[in-house]
């Protein structure tokens, strides 16, 4: 629903960037800012072995990278690519993969060509439940308690219902989910007027105008006319590459099932937002309904749930992350609230590297005791 974001490559570009903390977390975070500089991390260990292995999801073979350290395995993670045209060789994702796989993660990161189409379906958890299997065999048995997801912004939300599924919910460890969401309708008024609620009522916010773009294009095949999927699919192109074109002459070529979806993203009024939700196509509704979360008893998760999220997220704001904290088993859930993290950019002078630092220290811990 909104640009995938990696945790650290995308926000620590920032050259000698020493966030206090843990040794180890400072050495992860100096290695990504290096991007493939020398580094203290870099010094210390070996580069890890990327293997290209595949597996199978909804009757495909599929590929993947699976990143293994040249020491000892001491975690398994699935990186879910996102919403990346580029996928699994991305070269930030790429980054990310290595420097973890340096502290002890074997790292698989699959190749989902849904995700890389910008389509958001309730099949992205069957892909990613696939990947995660995929992790299991290629992961030793005695790190069964330290396998997880690592997932950013839309597809934090595949990732926790995968960890939901029933064959797989007494098997993942930890879900790390970054600019996440909870109840995609508070997403969906947010990203279209701005409006937002909190404990003390409803707030606002300027959205970032990709947002709404980007859900009409990952919808716009769910519409049933054809021409009304044409239409939509160029002009959310246009208002992508351009925010500032004026698109009114090709929304005049809409059919009554694209005008539901335009008249949602251009609506203003956060109250009249349940209703235009209600008006459009079923094929759109039933998939928000079956990725949402807030519909969901969240009270079943056994996952290790580390939530990461800027107070001033303009495309999904922090308070569904709290909201996913709250519906979560509380002893089970960590949330970070990292100023200067604006979804997928980072305010230098205002970035609290001390909650960064303790965020990825949290994402190490989840590895098993040295060898």
């Amino acid at each position: 629903m909104a640009r995938w974001a990696l945790l650290l490559a995308g926000i620590l570009l920032l050259a000698g960037c020493r966030p206090p903390g843990g040794a180890e977390a400072v050495r992860v975070l100096e290695d990504l800012a290096a991007e493939g500089g020398p580094s203290r991390l870099k010094a210390r260990t070996e580069p890890p072995v990327r293997r290209e292995i595949t597996f199978t999801a909804r009757g495909a073979e599929q590929p993947a990278d699976l990143y293994v350290p040249a020491g000892p395995s001491r975690a398994g993670l699935v990186l879910v690519p996102g919403l990346a045209e580029r996928g699994r060789r991305d070269p930030r994702l790429v980054a990310l993969a290595r420097t973890l796989a340096r502290v002890g993660f074997r790292v698989l990161v699959p190749d989902l060509p849904g995700l890389r189409a910008f389509e958001v379906r309730r099949a992205n958890v069957t892909d990613v439940a696939a990947a995660y299997r995929a992790l299991d065999r290629h992961t030793p048995d005695r790190l069964a308690d330290h396998l997880g997801i690592a997932a950013f912004s839309y597809a934090a939300g595949p990732a926790v219902l995968a960890a939901l599924e029933p064959g797989l919910r007494a098997r993942v460890g930890f879900v790390v989910a970054v600019g996440g969401y909870y109840d995609l309708a508070a997403v969906i008024t947010f990203l279209t007027t701005g409006a937002y609620r909190t404990e003390g009522g409803w707030r606002h916010a300027e959205p970032h105008p990709y947002a709404k773009w980007a859900f009409v294009l990952s919808n716009a095949e769910l519409v049933p006319d054809a021409r009304d999927r044409r239409f939509l699919e160029q002009l959310a192109r246009e208002k992508l590459n351009r925010p500032s074109v004026d698109i009114s002459a090709l929304a005049a070529n809409l059919g009554e099932g694209g005008r539901t979806v335009y008249c949602l993203v251009t609506n203003g009024e956060r109250e009249r937002v349940p209703a235009l939700l209600a008006d459009l196509p079923a094929p759109i509704r039933r998939q928000l309904t079956a990725l949402d979360l807030a519909n969901k008893d969240l009270s079943r998760l056994r996952a290790r749930l580390l939530l990461i999220h800027g107070p001033d997220d303009r495309l999904i704001p922090v308070t569904q992350s709290r909201a996913l904290a709250a519906a979560a088993p509380a002893a089970r859930v960590r949330l970070f609230e990292v100023e200067g993290l604006v979804h997928v950019d980072v305010e230098p002078g205002r970035l609290d590297r001390r909650a960064l630092a303790r965020a990825v220290g949290a994402l190490l811990a989840q590895r098993a005791a040295a060898p």
